[in-house]
């Protein structure tokens, strides 16, 4: 599996001589070696032939720069970087590809050389060339970051077998075996700790640049860097689900699914390109029919000027950096777009809903307060409650076994469940209830007043049918949860609201500190559904739905963009969404929204730049007041600039 993996990215990072990209548009110069002095020597050749050219023809005197002299030395200064796009024109041709750039070129530049203007030609394909060459430079600089996991991946794990710790491939680890991690060393698969304490570098897989410091049985995600002393950490999952294996999967992905924009402006290209050359034959011969003092020659450099400012490689080429370079500054903030039509979708949401328990809480339940009734002790009232709840797998019973009491466990016996309600069994001979409001009702338990009305998360528990007591539980918010509901204001998103399988009561309670717009509880999957797709029947609604468990995947499939939390989310979660935030920080959620906003923008910026600088050189050399050096401009120099817009996204800020 890695070296597939290596091979994909290997092959995403870089152009193809000899593959079409849908719309006729290839790349030269770098297919797959390194950008170094010498992929740009032709064309550093044919410059200095040009320059030499231009100046021995400005000085009029120099008697053997004339006749075939002349000729054949711009022809030498137009085969090295001529040669292999003509070539690449006649390939395109003869698999029935005509409107190539390569061929509005070859045209373009060999029609200047009948007519005499050998500089104007050999200049078309210097520059046409060099920007080539930048193109292939920055695209290869904007996916740096996808390549760049490829270093984070670790590829070998030190793990204990038969007394020793041993060097094996991280793909033969099994779940539950240890692992050593020494300082320096990447940590191989997704795991808890088993050291006292640990400091890590989980920039890779998170984007936090600052260290963070774990305590035992934390959760290690794969990738994160060792920076302190020799630790330990036992597999929780197979490579293959690692967090790191399943970045490097989403994220080349998304490189293949494209937005709408993109995909337009392919199409696009395939059908403005032949209408410009038959614009262009009509430029040289229609005006014949027409102008009195016609010049063939006048009017078919007009037309060359023409198919030059035609070539869309400006936009074929900076639009879908746009967006490989918003996709990579997301990976870079711990955010995972499945692919370009995501961030698209996300800059239009108006709208997020979220869940709570994982999403907004932190899903890890705490004892808040025990009380019991006299004459019973708390800790004996806890050995009957923690006898019950040992035999049951909720996240309420896991934070109720955390309880330290003293002496030895009770032990239960006959315990059943009643759906809905609660557990009841045998503990020391003595009928144990433990559950909710409802089970103490269905067996007439009479509880005190306070029980009537409380808002937390309660156990209730009855033994030998008398009321005993009960112990308030509590999920925390997460840190930043206050955050992320201001960055979303700022952001724009002018509703914000909650849909939680938890009480209502707890829900408005949560609701109400954060400041939501509103929130409902005590949901079902079905009903969270249905409430989305109530929300999204208003056209101008564009909604996210933020959630982390299985029973969210409904929901996530149904919004207009379904986002995961990828550290603690469940596989059918993070499957099933669109965007995957890698760090659980619900602050995340708004960086999303505006690192698409900024790509789209940018992506806009460059379709306009493109058409207007083009349209207006169009306008002009049909005129006649244009030249190939305008041209030369509207084609490359656009080109060079909407890429280097596009890079700009590599090194925006999004705080």
């Amino acid at each position: 599996m890695v070296q597939k993996k290596k091979i994909q990215l290997r092959d995403l990072g870089h152009h193809d001589h000899d593959h079409d990209h849908g719309d006729g548009h290839h790349h030269h110069g770098g297919s797959g070696e390194a950008f170094g002095f010498r992929t740009y020597l032709p064309a550093l050749f044919s410059f200095v032939m040009l320059l030499l050219g231009i100046t021995a023809d400005y000085f009029e005197n120099l008697e053997f720069f004339r006749g075939w002299i002349r000729v054949i030395w711009y022809l030498a200064a137009y085969i090295p970087v001529g040669f292999p796009v003509v070539k690449q024109g006649w390939n395109s041709i003869k698999r029935g590809n005509f409107f190539t750039e390569f061929f509005l070129m070859s045209i373009a530049t060999l029609g200047a050389f009948a007519i005499g203007e050998y500089p104007e030609g050999v200049a078309v394909m210097v520059f046409y060339a060099v920007g080539e060459l930048f193109q292939e430079s920055a695209v290869k600089r904007a996916k740096g970051n996808i390549k760049a996991l490829l270093d984070v991946r670790p590829n070998e794990a030190l793990v204990f077998r038969d007394g020793n710790f041993v060097a094996v491939n991280p793909e033969t680890v099994k779940i539950g075996e240890r692992i050593q991690v020494r300082v320096g060393e990447k940590v191989p698969l997704d795991g808890v700790l088993l050291s006292p304490k640990a400091s890590l570098n989980t920039a890779a897989i998170t984007g936090e640049s600052k260290p963070q410091t774990l305590q035992k049985d934390e959760v290690v995600y794969a990738g994160s860097i060792n920076l302190d002393g020799v630790m330990e950490v036992q597999a929780t999952k197979v490579f293959k689900d690692s967090s790191i294996a399943r970045i490097l999967e989403m994220v080349q992905h998304a490189t293949a699914r494209k937005s709408k924009t993109e995909l337009f402006i392919r199409k696009f290209a395939r059908i403005y390109t032949p209408i410009v050359v038959f614009l262009a034959i009509g430029l040289t011969f229609l005006p014949y029919l027409f102008v009195e003092d016609y010049v063939f020659g006048d009017w078919l450099y007009r037309a060359l000027i023409f198919l030059v400012v035609s070539c869309p490689c400006a936009l074929v080429i900076s639009i879908p950096l746009g967006y490989f370079g918003g996709l990579g500054a997301a990976s870079r903030n711990g955010i995972l777009f499945k692919g370009a039509s995501f961030l698209d979708a996300v800059a239009k949401v108006n709208t997020v809903v979220m869940d709570k328990t994982g999403t907004v809480t932190k899903g890890v339940f705490k004892i808040k307060e025990v009380v019991c009734h006299a004459p019973m002790e708390e800790n004996d009232f806890m050995k009957y409650l923690m006898a019950i709840e040992g035999q049951s797998t909720h996240p309420i019973a896991k934070a109720i076994m955390e309880y330290k009491v003293e002496d030895e466990m009770y032990t239960a016996s006959e315990v059943v469940e009643i759906a809905g309600k609660g557990l009841k069994g045998l503990v020391n001979g003595k009928s144990v209830w433990v559950g909710n409001r409802a089970l103490m009702v269905a067996n007439q338990v009479k509880m005190p007043m306070e029980m009537e009305a409380t808002e937390e998360s309660v156990v209730l528990v009855a033994i030998q049918g008398s009321f005993a007591g009960y112990v308030t539980i509590a999920d925390e918010l997460k840190e930043d949860a206050d955050e992320a509901i201001q960055q979303l204001r700022k952001a724009g998103i002018s509703k914000i609201g909650m849909l939680s399988g938890d009480k209502d009561s707890i829900t408005q309670k949560l609701s109400k500190q954060l400041q939501l717009d509103w929130a409902m509880g005590g949901l079902l999957p079905e009903d969270k559904l249905k409430e989305v797709e109530r929300i999204r029947k208003n056209p101008d609604t564009k909604v996210i739905f933020v959630g982390d468990g299985i029973n969210d995947a409904p929901v996530l499939a149904a919004s207009d963009v379904g986002m995961a939390m990828g550290g603690l989310g469940s596989d059918v979660a993070i499957e099933t969404a669109d965007v995957v935030i890698q760090t659980d920080h619900p602050s995340k959620i708004a960086k999303a929204i505006r690192i698409g906003r900024s790509t789209r923008k940018i992506v806009w910026q460059n379709i306009a730049l493109a058409f207007g600088v083009k349209a207006l050189v169009l306008i002009l050399g049909a005129g006649g007041l244009a030249t190939m050096w305008e041209a030369v401009f509207a084609d490359v120099g656009v080109a060079l600039l909407a890429i280097l817009n596009a890079i700009r996204l590599q090194r925006m800020e999004w705080n």
